[in-house]
């Protein structure tokens, strides 16, 4: 397909990207790390937002700033940005999310040498009777930050736009999850990993038409889509910048039928009021969102909800999938297992770092779990 090509090559050269929408639009670029960053409020600037994966280069720039029980992606990202390969960026956004990012946000301040930096502090506790009037505090102060770096106004008109924009991605992206579901064989995981990563990068107007093309295409294929045999897997977990792990696990005779990670449906889900104060819209929306672990609202949600979402799946096994070191990830890990082991679902978990296992141990492990299935 077509569109599936276009946005593997986005995937694929990232950088390339950004530097010919720069060049060709003559806007600002604004990096993001966080599904927590207001994508709303940086589209209604102007700006591109664009999510930094971290590197698949040797370390070694970044060692000298950070130890190196850091993740991958706080070390990769800041390799990236000292090795000069991020110089098409304007600034960056750091949403107050873990420890390792909030103390990156400090070093890349003032060692990257970008223009522009922003700290948006979110709140820790979400459900708190003053989380929603404290939270939207934060967004106009950021909107008024942005506003005075770039010389704009961000008027109603705009932030409404950037909400029908971003809800149209949201439904469109939760429908080809929802396809995927039903229809196994109909998109590959990695296919589909692709789709949303590249929605991370690109132009958001660009990418929801070609989010148009390939709802098309796939509404078509579901008339010719067979019963599939293979075991229904849910991921769990943060990033996944491994799109071979969907390879090998459909090779191994499973199909990725959903997933909960902030590359996933935590980043696409969430539909915001068109119709309400568009600020306190946005905060309602970023408040109510699945939660993830560097976030608190209620004891118990997080688990309530990853079993929610493999039975609504009728997922056969969990795979957790965890970068080496992530401390929020790896606290919540012992209770969401025990969650999973009460129903009966089976689970597993991988760490990954940016250079994974070996395909062949990666394969053999896979296998041996969904034997168990």
């Amino acid at each position: 397909m077509k569109v599936l090509t276009e946005f593997y090559d986005i995937v694929t050269n990232p950088y390339s990207y950004a530097r010919k929408w720069k060049t060709e639009s003559g806007g600002k670029i604004l990096a993001t790390f966080c599904s927590y960053a207001p994508e709303e409020i940086i589209y209604a600037s102007g700006a591109l937002p664009f999510r930094i994966f971290g590197t698949s280069e040797n370390i070694t720039l970044a060692d000298s700033h950070l130890q190196s029980y850091c993740c991958s992606l706080v070390r990769g990202s800041l390799e990236e940005a000292l090795a000069g390969r991020l110089n098409f960026l304007d600034g960056t956004v750091f949403p107050h999310t873990c420890d390792s990012i909030q103390r990156l946000s400090d070093i890349w301040r003032i060692n990257a040498g970008f223009p522009l930096h922003f700290d948006v502090i979110l709140p820790v506790k979400l459900n708190t009777p003053n989380a929603g009037e404290y939270f939207q505090d934060v967004l106009k102060k950021f909107l008024k930050d942005i506003e005075t770096a770039l010389h704009i106004e961000i008027d109603n008109d705009k932030l409404i736009e950037a909400v029908k924009l971003y809800n149209n991605i949201r439904e469109k992206t939760g429908a080809i999850y929802r396809l995927k579901s039903d229809y196994p064989e109909i998109i590959s995981g990695r296919d589909l990993h692709t789709v949303i990563k590249a929605g991370m990068l690109m132009d958001r107007k660009d990418y929801l038409l070609k989010l148009d093309d390939l709802l098309e295409l796939l509404d078509d294929k579901k008339e010719n889509s067979q019963k599939s045999s293979k075991k229904r897997i849910m991921l769990a977990g943060g990033i996944c910048n491994h799109p071979d792990i969907y390879t090998l696990l459909e090779d191994s005779g499973a199909a990725v039928i959903w997933d909960d990670l902030c590359t996933g449906t935590r980043f696409t889900e969430g539909i915001i009021e068109e119709k309400a104060d568009p600020l306190a819209a946005i905060t309602k929306r970023y408040l109510d969102r699945a939660v993830c672990p560097a976030k608190h609202s209620g004891l118990f949600v997080r688990g309530e909800r990853l079993v929610k979402l493999a039975k609504e799946h009728n997922a056969a096994g969990v795979i957790f999938l965890f970068l080496k070191f992530c401390d929020p990830h790896c606290f919540d890990y012992p209770y969401l297992k025990s969650y999973l082991d009460k129903e009966g679902i089976r689970n597993m978990l991988l760490e990954i770092e940016e250079q994974p296992q070996s395909e062949g141990q990666l394969k053999t492990r896979f296998e041996t779990f969904i034997d168990m299935l």
